[in-house]
């Protein structure tokens, strides 16, 4: 079973915003404080896309097909997921965190593992996949110390 400790890190993400914050105390009585707050600005699809849906002629000429669009929304969510990932990297490798607790939502949280460096999977005591990034800091705390102990 995975227990926060002083110092477990705890990564609170979605596709747009990461919290990084630190636990004071221990697993019984988890106070965790904000070390970073990172925000990407990410409008929806329909403001990123510039034109509309490309057409082209089917092999024999007669029938027209669309072309799947590029959801520029989501690829600004996975390019955050690996921004993340290269920014725990870097506090992995210059030894700021020993553990860390990783909670996203579930598509975040995938991304977030195929982008993880060797370094930071090491230190990843548990992943939690769940959206808390609009929850206050005594939810996060009473959320991540059940589910631990769910677990």
């Amino acid at each position: 079973m995975a227990r926060l400790t002083e110092g477990t890190w705890v990564l609170i993400a979605d596709g747009e915003k990461a919290l990084i914050l630190e636990n004071q105390t221990d697993h019984e009585d988890p106070y965790l404080t904000v070390l970073t707050k990172e925000e990407q600005e990410n409008p929806p699809d329909r403001e990123q896309s510039a034109n509309r849906r490309g057409r082209f002629n089917d092999s024999n000429g007669v029938h027209r097909s669309a072309v799947e669009d590029t959801d520029w929304h989501e690829l600004a969510k996975e390019q955050f997921a690996s921004d993340v990932s290269d920014m725990l990297y870097k506090r992995a490798h210059g030894k700021a965190f020993d553990s860390i607790v990783i909670v996203a939502s579930p598509k975040i949280l995938g991304e977030l593992r195929d982008n993880l460096h060797q370094e930071v999977t090491q230190k990843v005591i548990a992943e939690i996949p769940k959206t808390l990034t609009n929850h206050s800091l005594d939810d996060i705390e009473k959320i991540v110390k059940d589910e631990l102990d769910a677990a």
